[in-house]
């Protein structure tokens, strides 16, 4: 039996700057494991603070090459964007019904920073011609005012809206999204086969949101691809923008964009950073006689986070549950590398990524100034903090101490993050080393090395 990939199609616009239109479907559809393709409707120059000229692609070019991929390669399902004219929405209406694949309609009509790009008189086209060949729409508030005629201003409203687009109109399923509603949630009311579904996310506050709507629809046409029923395929469109969201990027000077690479970029990164933890933790024990002499009454744990961007807590940074233990002359891992199993050095990477992203690996050693010396024999970078300076505010807040030291000890290193910042205890806390890396690997060396002058100093 031959298992082909996915096939799904953008037919939309281009954004110049790279956050909406068929750029942004087609970031989604390979985030999804779906080979994307797209007829272009028009040509955007356009950036994040606004759209400076529109080009519209010939009808009759958007139809051939709907046409070009239909015919060769294959249509699995497709999604509109941005159809500026009502030429082009007739050209793409007929060629679609050509086919016959399933269509995500997203009725585009207003780009984030203001812009037009859906003329005034090619409303009533878009509802004449698109509308019937939906699969699925996916109006915002704005636009489901727009084609139903109806003022929205709450759950009750969208719902009225989106039965409506449905019954009236003759969509197959409408999905009224709940990004303008307001309140503490994002609630999307679906209408499809005769009931209502709600689909709610938390809203993000101060997000990155170019391209919402093109991600979505593009992230529901994908899983239609790949078979999923409307349902399901709205349901996990809805998880993918709301990670997109959360983790958008901050580029440009307006309307930053969501971000689809964090639906495969997070689960490829955690992927690596464990292997990397378990090749760590292989350096660690097979050099075990030498590290036992390190591991301090706390025991060892040594961390790795995700990259900056994604690093937002310490459910972002893997450790070791139960940390490193010395057992008999050599070193047990209590278990295997988990992510959100550390606190301290997990709080204490965060801290030294904020002055250096490249250092997301940290481990937690026993202090002793003989330690030290063989650092600076290593030509290691050194720093410290004293924990008997700490003031009662930052003591008197839960893991807030650790942050402070690090960022003292940073400051002390004029800002650079140093191979080891070290502090020498208080009343109830025992002196302790911290060694930083670039990955857990080059933690693990550091530590080994620095082990092994100790060993031969005593030989």
């Amino acid at each position: 039996m031959k298992h082909e990939v996915p096939k799904a199609l953008t037919i939309a616009g281009s954004d110049s700057g790279g956050g909406a239109g068929i750029e942004a479907d087609l970031k989604t559809f390979a985030a999804l494991g779906v080979y994307g393709m797209a007829a272009i409707t028009s040509v955007t120059a356009q950036n994040t603070l606004e759209v400076r000229a529109i080009h519209d692609i010939p009808a009759e070019i958007v139809a051939k090459q709907i046409e070009a991929v239909a015919d060769d390669i294959g249509v699995d399902a497709a999604k509109t964007g941005m159809l500026s004219n009502s030429s082009i929405i007739e050209a793409v209406a007929k060629t679609v019904r050509k086919y016959g694949f399933p269509l995500v309609v997203d009725p585009v009509m207003i780009a984030k920073s203001g812009a037009p790009l859906l003329r005034p008189e090619a409303m009533n086209t878009l509802i004449k011609y698109m509308i019937p060949l939906a699969t699925v729409i996916t109006p915002n508030k704005f636009e489901a005012e727009r084609i139903t005629g109806m003022k929205i201003t709450g759950i009750e409203d969208a719902r009225k809206a989106a039965k409506y687009i449905v019954e009236e109109l003759g969509a197959k399923a409408a999905v009224v999204k709940g990004g303008h509603l307001g309140g503490n949630q994002s609630i999307d009311v679906i209408y499809y086969n005769g009931s209502y579904r709600e689909l709610s996310a938390p809203r993000v506050e101060n997000a990155c949101t170019h391209g919402t709507g093109c991600s979505f629809s593009a992230a529901i046409a994908a899983e239609i691809a790949k078979g999923k029923d409307i349902l399901e395929a709205v349901k996990v469109a809805k998880e993918f923008i709301t990670k997109a969201i959360i983790y958008g990027l901050k580029v440009g000077h307006g309307h930053c964009p969501v971000n689809p690479s964090a639906w495969v970029d997070i689960p490829a990164e955690k992927f690596r950073i464990i292997e990397n933890l378990q090749e760590a933790l292989e350096i660690l024990v097979s050099n075990g006689k030498y590290v036992a002499h390190l591991i301090p009454e706390v025991q060892t744990n040594i961390v790795m986070a995700l990259p900056p961007h994604y690093a937002r807590s310490v459910n972002e940074v893997a450790g070791i549950p139960g940390r490193i233990v010395r057992y008999g002359e050599t070193i047990k891992p209590s278990g295997p590398p988990t992510f959100g199993a550390s606190k301290h050095m997990a709080r204490a990477v965060l801290t030294a990524m904020k002055y250096d992203p490249s250092i997301r690996a940290a481990a937690n050693i026993k202090f002793d100034e003989r330690i030290i010396e063989a650092a600076k024999k290593l030509g290691m970078t050194i720093s410290f903090y004293d924990r008997r300076l700490e003031p009662p505010e930052i003591k008197s807040k839960e893991g807030a101490s650790i942050p402070w030291g690090i960022e003292y000890a940073i400051s002390k290193a004029s800002g650079k993050v140093p191979d080891i910042i070290y502090h020498t205890g208080d009343w109830g806390k025992e002196p302790m080393i911290n060694v930083f890396g670039k990955t857990a690997t080059e933690v693990a060396n550091k530590i080994v090395a620095l082990a092994k002058i100790l060993h031969n100093e005593k030989l």
